[in-house]
């Protein structure tokens, strides 16, 4: 019996050192996906900002909730400087009906966000990215060349639970890290949040 738990636990280990965000200084893979009005947006519509603020979001995951108002707050400081908020949904909706389009609509128009809610349906985005959480940040910087490059990945801050008693807004300060011409330090985070849920 210990030889079968010892075993599972080593599968277990595997799929969880193979699942990793894409490197930091990596091209960020373009998307085009449906956004809860209807229209497709993708990564090249950004051309002209500075950079993208890409997290992978949801809208059952209490951590999500947690961070909900402090990701939207995000896009409202740093979209006008040329980091907006793009949100991508990758989770299963079959599996988990709280993720469909119909359901992210309505989320989107309660929480009035000020952002695009994109879909990612057959779950490509979200493997090309190496997201397993949600929420999960990839922040990306526009080379001027075409391409975006990912400057931050993991996490909002260090305190999910109380927003007044955060000692590190990770995030944020990758942003002003860039705004500022030097590179996020730290560049990695743990995401913290719900695993992401997947057809298979």
């Amino acid at each position: 019996m210990k030889k079968y738990v010892l075993l599972a636990a080593l599968a277990l280990s595997v799929v969880t050192l193979s699942s990793q965000p894409i490197s930091v200084s990596s091209t960020a893979p373009e998307f085009s996906l449906k956004n809860v009005d209807g229209t497709t947006v993708s990564l090249s519509d950004y051309s002209s900002e500075k950079g993208v603020i890409v997290i992978f979001s949801c809208n059952p995951c209490p951590y999500v909730i947690a961070y909900e108002d402090r990701m939207i707050e995000l896009h409202n400081k740093f979209a006008p400087k040329g980091y907006p908020v793009v949100f991508i949904n990758p989770n299963d909706a079959k599996k988990q009906p709280a993720d469909s389009m119909d359901a992210m609509r309505v989320r989107a128009e309660e929480k009035g966000y000020p952002f695009p809610y994109l879909k990612d349906e057959d779950q490509s985005i979200y493997r090309a990215y190496g997201a397993t959480r949600t929420p999960e940040i990839f922040l990306l910087q526009n080379n001027g060349n075409g391409n975006f490059i990912v400057k931050y990945t993991g996490t909002v801050d260090d305190n999910y639970k109380d927003s007044t008693a955060v000692n590190s807004s990770y995030a944020e300060n990758a942003v002003e890290a860039l705004l500022a011409g030097n590179n996020p330090d730290p560049a990695t985070t743990v995401a913290i949040g719900c695993s992401i849920v997947s057809k298979e």
